[in-house]
């Protein structure tokens, strides 16, 4: 260990003074044109999902115009959800790069966010998650699909062209993810794809 009173006699004290006080006047010599610019905008943190209402996540669909998409409705406080969720991760890390889109929108409401970013810490998804506006789950649900009750976890799938082309209501097994997957990718633009329907 060094001896403070070594340090003293060498003059440190001193020239660490002197460069303290070069900090302190050297910014004040910088012309008002020479200063950093300052961000306004807080980055929005992957797991504090956005909220989304039916107008954005039709916003959404038709950013991925032209690919296969699947969107799974969940909630943290929905238990065949919690169960499904981490395959469906898994699922979009095999057929990403496939060209398949997955995209999550939670139910959860403002009160469950510090629930819904834990979970999404736990599970890692590789995709874009929403989080619905509290107050519009049936106009968003008649919204999305006129066929759906709203029961969740429910993925709808979507094939290039932008129609549904099948769903999902409730968890489903592996087997029944990689058939309708493996359709959708299969299916060309101009065609739907037929395996990936599945009973309701």
């Amino acid at each position: 260990m060094r001896n403070p009173s070594k340090l003293r006699s060498l003059g440190f004290v001193p020239f660490c003074l002197a460069v303290s006080l070069a900090c302190l006047v050297v910014p004040h010599g910088l012309s008002q044109t020479e200063k950093p610019p300052v961000s306004t905008k807080p980055k929005q943190s992957v797991l504090d999902p956005p909220i989304v209402t039916l107008e954005g996540y039709r916003a959404v669909l038709a950013k991925y115009h032209g690919k296969p998409v699947a969107v799974n409705f969940w909630a943290t406080w929905c238990e065949p959800c919690r169960y499904e969720y981490p395959m469906i991760v898994e699922l979009a890390k095999e057929y990403g790069p496939k060209g398949l889109v997955v995209v999550g929108v939670t139910f959860d409401d403002d009160s469950d966010r510090n629930v819904v970013r834990h979970f999404l810490e736990r599970t890692h998804p590789s995709f874009h998650n929403f989080r619905l506006k509290p107050g519009t789950d049936s106009e968003f649900i008649r919204g999305v699909n006129p066929a759906w009750n709203g029961t969740i976890p429910t993925t709808e799938f979507y094939a290039r062209d932008g129609q549904i082309v099948g769903q999902f209501i409730g968890a489903r097994p592996r087997e029944d993810w990689d058939k309708a997957i493996q359709s959708l990718l299969q299916a060309p633009a101009e065609t739907s794809a037929p395996a990936a329907h599945a009973p309701k």
